[in-house]
């Protein structure tokens, strides 16, 4: 009975085998060539998005695994998107199931202009009505419950609107519902570690945020969750940890008026209308950080220069003992908007306090120094912008013939002296001057 048992098993798998062969054959006789496939997908997306696309190559393969790969693919632009190659790798069985399950997407050398990105904006994909998602498969074909299981991208540069190119490597692993289960993206070519690291906590819509940036860690907690309306709200809470301003700032080709490494605590929040409308949930982003740097210096203003020539500063240095504030940024069409509020510089006894505006790199804001006793306060107006900021007194306080006068009506210039004195003793003015020297002893003339 083990013989014709095992000859019986034997011709099952034989005839399961010929039969999928047979299958797989068919399917595999019925695909286009490689120039077929890279036409029908340049005629499907300028369909879509009303912008040709060139694609320099494509080939695909059904055995041993069905996998496209695409190379040099450019839009039609005036600055096209360009793709140096990407590659498909779907899963077998439910292909010829004629379900979608790709096991991974490889994306390497994606450049990304910002203006060119724009012009393709609300003309994506749309929600089918029957709500199973964004992609409007034709009948009989369907998508897995995990239509991606890896996401994969090398060198995907992001190209802003003042042309810095800034490059990404990163992958994601998805649950069920487009959820990551593991993600991670890093700033590709900078001296330290810029990283950020997401693990999804037991299939909620909960991810522990871990960042590396600046030296410092940014960790916490992220949430994503879908209001009964259909709208996505994304929040985190997060501790920033000793973090070297400068190194943050130049990770991402941007430059700083203040040098020192900070801790405090960040929220976020972000909405969209939908899950499918990404761009409108980053463009949403809205940050609020509290922050404290001890010690801290401001590296191209000298406030004392400002105060005591009541004339524009530019250039110089302030050290402070501490900085603290709150910084908000608010993503719009056109960038982001960096408000600082309660800012508060400490140098010994004395203080400075004030509010600060940048968009576009362009600075805006009053600061008002706290001198002689706590009783004076001299108004500072900041102008200017990043690479060249500068402080003067404000309109107000230049209507007077002094700085005395002008702060404080009636009390007279002799108070400027006294201002004067405070502000060098606050911002670092107060180094020991070196001892006159003695004056040269007569010589008493010999008798004769």
């Amino acid at each position: 009975m083990k013989l014709p048992l095992r000859r019986w098993l034997l011709g099952i798998a034989v005839a399961l085998l010929l039969g999928v062969g047979a299958l797989v054959w068919v399917v595999s006789a019925r695909l286009p060539t490689d120039d077929e496939v890279a036409a029908k997908i340049a005629e499907a997306f300028e369909k879509r998005f009303g912008v040709a696309l060139k694609v320099g190559g494509a080939h695909w393969a059904l055995v041993p695994v069905p996998v496209l790969v695409l190379s040099d693919i450019a839009t039609d632009q005036p600055r096209p998107i360009t793709l140096r190659r990407v590659s498909v790798q779907l899963q077998l069985a439910p292909l010829l199931q004629r379900v979608i399950a790709v096991d991974e997407i490889e994306v390497d050398g994606l450049v990304l202009p910002r203006a060119s990105v724009r012009a393709f904006r609300g003309k994506g994909p749309k929600p089918r009505e029957s709500g199973e998602g964004v992609i409007a498969l034709p009948a009989p074909w369907t998508l897995a419950p995990v239509p991606v299981e890896q996401l994969r991208w090398r060198d995907v540069s992001w190209i802003d609107r003042r042309d810095i190119s800034l490059a990404y490597d990163g992958d994601i692993r998805f649950d069920p519902g487009w959820r990551p289960r593991q993600a991670r993206i890093e700033r590709a070519g900078t001296p330290s570690a810029v990283r950020l690291r997401l693990d999804r906590q037991a299939g909620q819509d909960r991810w522990r945020t871990r960042i590396d940036v600046g030296g410092g860690t940014w960790n916490g907690v992220s949430r994503l969750e879908t209001q009964p309306d259909g709208k996505l709200q994304l929040s985190a809470d997060l501790e920033p940890r000793q973090i070297d301003i400068e190194s943050l700032v130049q990770a991402f080709g941007r430059r700083t008026s203040v040098a020192g490494k900070f801790s405090g605590t960040t929220t976020l929040a972000a909405e969209a209308a939908s899950a499918e409308d990404l761009g409108a949930l980053i463009r949403s982003l809205h940050t609020r950080t509290t922050f404290s740097v001890q010690p801290a210096t401001l590296t191209r203003l000298d406030v004392a220069k400002a105060v005591t020539t009541a004339g524009i500063s530019r250039g110089g240095t302030t050290a402070l003992d501490e900085l603290t504030g709150t910084l908000d940024t608010q993503g719009t069409e056109d960038g982001v908007v960096m408000q600082y509020s309660n800012l508060k510089a400490r140098s010994g006894v004395l203080t400075a306090s004030g509010n600060l505006k940048l968009f576009n790199r362009k600075l805006d804001g009053e600061i008002a120094v706290d001198l002689v006793d706590g009783v004076v306060g001299v108004p500072l107006k900041v102008g200017g912008s990043m690479s060249d900021p500068e402080l003067s007194l404000t309109g107000a306080a230049l209507t007077g013939a002094a700085i005395g006068s002008a702060v404080l009506p009636g009390v007279g210039t002799a108070i400027g002296a006294r201002v004067g004195q405070q502000v060098e003793k606050l911002f670092g003015g107060d180094k020991p001057k070196p001892a006159p020297k003695p004056a040269p002893k007569k010589t008493q003339p010999k008798p004769r």
